[in-house]
């Protein structure tokens, strides 16, 4: 059964969400604070992490930060009563999968908990893809050209796994939203451009082409060859 940590100071609210979450097929544990949802998270795996942001002491902002820096990998659906735009870009940047506004219909939650948790389950991802001078290895979520592995957030693998499967097409900010963040999402948004720049920080700045007025491309001669 996958795993799921609710964070959430709110009692009633923890209570709620991880009683409704273990009725529809889930292990559920619970924290009624920042400081012990992280341990609990550093201390073992979960499938995913449920994460309310406004929380005494250690705040959601501070644990996001905490598991992506210590396990990139790690997915997290922010569960907030901040429904600003830039709320979200903020834990979107930071590596949240997913973010929902307090408050919310159950039915939502459950259907978008079970959506994050099909996205880290490798169902598409298995294995090694050779691209041209760039092996992507989707075990791992590392990308090597050459010089050895270089790891990569869970988002940053996300892109250039959607750009290397339409290596030679443009690939529109508005797609990539929509494909890697799971959802549409305002397109005045800089999310997409800010992981794009991590990734040529790290791999360098000729793996992915700038198209102007239109979006981001691995050049035609980087298609998949295994």
């Amino acid at each position: 059964m996958p795993s799921v940590l609710v964070i959430d100071d709110e009692p009633k609210i923890a209570e709620f969400v991880s009683r409704a979450l273990a009725a529809n097929g889930l292990t559920v544990q619970s924290a009624t604070d920042g400081a012990s949802g992280l341990a609990m998270a550093q201390d073992a795996r979960f499938d995913l992490v449920v994460l309310d942001l406004l929380m005494p002491g250690v705040s959601g902002h501070g644990v996001l930060r905490s598991l992506m820096r210590e396990r990139p990998q790690q997915r997290v659906l922010v569960l907030s009563a901040l429904s600003d735009v830039a709320s979200k870009v903020r834990c979107l940047e930071l590596g949240a999968a997913d973010y929902l506004v307090k408050p919310f219909a159950l039915a939502e939650l459950v259907a978008r908990v079970w959506a994050r948790l099909r996205d880290g389950s490798g169902r598409d991802g298995e294995g090694v893809v050779h691209a041209g001078g760039l092996t992507l290895d989707s075990h791992r979520r590392t990308a090597d050209r050459g010089a050895g592995p270089i790891p990569l957030t869970a988002r940053e693998f996300l892109v250039l796994k959607h750009l290397l499967a339409n290596a030679g097409r443009i690939c529109g900010r508005a797609q990539l939203l929509e494909e890697v963040w799971g959802y549409a999402f305002d397109p005045g948004t800089n999310v997409v451009d800010v992981c794009v720049r991590r990734l040529r920080t790290k791999l360098g700045n000729d793996v992915i082409e700038t198209v102007r007025h239109a979006g981001y491309c691995i050049p035609h001669h980087t298609a998949l060859v295994a």
